[in-house]
């Protein structure tokens, strides 16, 4: 890997910033916010804070940069891909347990629900990743989808992931604010609460921007697999530059399958010779 320290260093930076924040989250609930519960009061409430950073931006965080971690790259791409999706869904369900604590503390107090910016984009960015996760299970780790469909979605999954990603992230801060006004008296005073908060804040807006640049470096992008041929816009395969480069490892080509071919293609040259020396 090109920069092996530098990715280090800021992959230990992200991981420090990313657990930093979760802690000053539950610092902030259970010092400043009278702690956790889950009885329709602002005790429920706190889950949803704790819950979406810790899964939303945390651990998502995560599962985006796990396959630039070059000590994984001799892994198979399927083992990969399992830990890639299992990050993912473990992140949906805290999210989605953060979604009902939320609105069961509005319900039990009669509080309105979905009127804000904050809860429009929060909901919309939900909706999303959820369906990102979904398709991503069904079209790259299940073995359905054909190679010309994963070639064809994999730049849209890869797009959609960081802007879900970093439309999380706005949210998220937008939710710390408006709990701010609502919760916090005298916030332009600079009270500890709100300077406390607002370093959260910032603390999230570090980690998003460190997996945003470790995920964009392409010198640290898993190497690709000896075995990739290039998809033509009429279906077809050949080897050579231009097109659109596949690997195979990243579709999940049973090894058994890549032997069987390399086996038939080499019978089929082994035959061609011997049927050219008979000619001569």
């Amino acid at each position: 890997m090109d920069g092996y320290k530098g990715f280090l260093g800021l992959l230990v930076s992200s991981l420090l910033v990313g657990f930093l924040s979760v802690i000053f989250t539950l610092i902030w609930v259970l010092h400043y916010r009278e702690g956790l519960g889950w009885d329709g009061t602002a005790l429920e409430f706190n889950w949803h804070p704790v819950l979406m950073v810790t899964g939303f931006v945390f651990i998502q965080g995560i599962a985006i940069i796990v396959y630039r971690l070059p000590w994984t790259w001799k892994c198979s791409k399927l083992l990969m891909k399992s830990i890639h999706a299992g990050l993912h869904t473990v992140a949906a369900i805290l999210v989605i347990i953060a979604l009902v604590s939320v609105f069961d503390f509005h319900n039990a107090l009669s509080i309105p629900n979905m009127y804000s910016l904050h809860s429009w984009v929060g909901l919309t960015v939900v909706i999303l990743y959820i369906l990102q996760l979904l398709l991503g299970i069904f079209i790259f780790l299940l073995p359905w989808a054909p190679l010309s469909l994963r070639a064809f979605v994999m730049p849209m999954h890869v797009y959609s992931g960081l802007l879900i990603f970093g439309t999380v992230i706005a949210a998220v801060l937008m939710g710390v604010t408006e709990k701010l006004f609502f919760a916090l008296s005298g916030y332009s005073k600079f009270p500890p609460e709100g300077v406390f908060t607002n370093t959260l804040g910032l603390l999230i807006v570090v980690y998003g921007a460190l997996i945003f640049w470790i995920v964009t470096r392409p010198q640290w992008q898993r190497p690709k697999e000896p075995n990739s041929v290039l998809l033509q816009p009429n279906g077809g395969a050949q080897e050579g530059a231009g097109g659109l480069t596949v690997n195979f490892s990243n579709v999940d080509t049973p090894d058994s399958k890549l032997n069987h071919e390399a086996s038939a293609k080499k019978r089929n040259f082994t035959a061609d010779e011997v049927g050219q020396r008979s000619t001569m």
